[in-house]
């Protein structure tokens, strides 16, 4: 059974984007507020061990329906690993680039106005 661990009050995480971390026995964990919900994320770019949830956010580009054109939704959902700059989506934890990589994700709650991560 996964252990809970309070990671902040849910007045902490109101903003689109706001984040908040929690040890979780020698993991680093970022809860993020993308688009209403909250998604976990480890800190940990599984490129060079950097501080992954320490990055920017920035939207994210897809192809259009055409297959032609580009779009850009303009949602902060994607983290930069601020040290060589590898992108990941935060609600799938899959690379932005290369699908064979992912950052691990981990189911959120939230209960009595505190929000918890489950690892």
């Amino acid at each position: 059974m996964a252990k809970r661990y309070a990671v902040a009050d849910e007045s902490a995480l109101v903003n689109e984007g706001d984040r908040a971390f929690v040890d979780a026995d020698g993991v680093e964990i970022a809860v993020f507020n993308i688009e209403g919900e909250y998604h976990a994320v480890a800190n940990y770019c599984v490129h060079q061990g950097g501080p992954l949830c320490e990055g920017e956010l920035r939207g994210q580009f897809g192809m259009g329906e055409d297959g032609w054109e580009w779009t850009y939704d303009d949602t902060e959902r994607t983290v930069v690993c601020p040290w060589h700059g590898w992108k990941f989506d935060l609600v799938t934890g899959k690379s932005v680039t290369d699908e064979r990589y992912a950052a691990p994700t981990y189911d959120v709650e939230v209960e009595d106005g505190t929000v918890y991560v489950c690892r």
